[in-house]
């Protein structure tokens, strides 16, 4: 009697167990072809605090000029919100560079934290550069029921809709 009613107790159990998990980590990647070669490409981009000169969904950026592990910028989006991201990786040579935010704001983005790589690297086609901006992060909402601002589903949009903006504003600068 007694093993039955553990056993009971455990099969009541377990259907709310599977219902008590956490977020998962979602995915967001863009890419654009430039008709410039890698090394101008590379120069517009390498900058880590100068994302301002090429994303319009940036208002201004600030940083401690580092090109090294730990380097530090702010970034104030157009509509005045502030997200502040560090350098995990940086490489010259292979014209790449990964960062992680360093400073949740879902009021930026809808996104409780980030990591997200930028890479240039030779087109298809001679003198064509691609650049691929890709990232790994969680909703705003890490909760298991997250309002729809903060679901999965607007995580995954803002961060696709402002890699999308930031390519399109490089890839315009770079070919006018």
């Amino acid at each position: 009697m007694k093993f039955s009613a553990i056993t009971l107790s455990s099969l009541l159990i377990l259907p709310v167990l599977s219902l008590a998990h956490g977020p998962t980590p979602q995915k967001a990647k863009e890419s654009v072809t430039i008709n410039a070669p890698v090394t101008t490409v590379w120069d517009a981009v390498k900058q880590f605090d100068g994302i301002a000169d090429w994303h319009p969904d940036v208002k201004q950026s600030t940083g401690d000029g580092k090109h090294e592990s730990g380097g530090l910028r702010t970034i104030t989006l157009q509509n005045g919100e502030k997200l502040v991201e560090e350098l995990d990786f940086y490489s010259d040579k292979d014209h790449e560079y990964a960062y992680r935010l360093k400073t949740e704001n879902v009021q930026a983005l809808p996104a409780s934290s980030y990591s997200t790589n930028l890479q240039v690297t030779p087109g298809s086609d001679a003198g064509n550069s691609t650049v691929v901006l890709k990232s790994r992060f969680y909703r705003g909402d890490t909760g298991n029921t997250p309002p729809e601002n903060l679901n999965d589903e607007a995580a995954v949009k803002a961060m696709n809709a402002f890699f999308k903006n930031g390519l399109d504003g490089l890839k315009k600068k770079l070919e006018k």
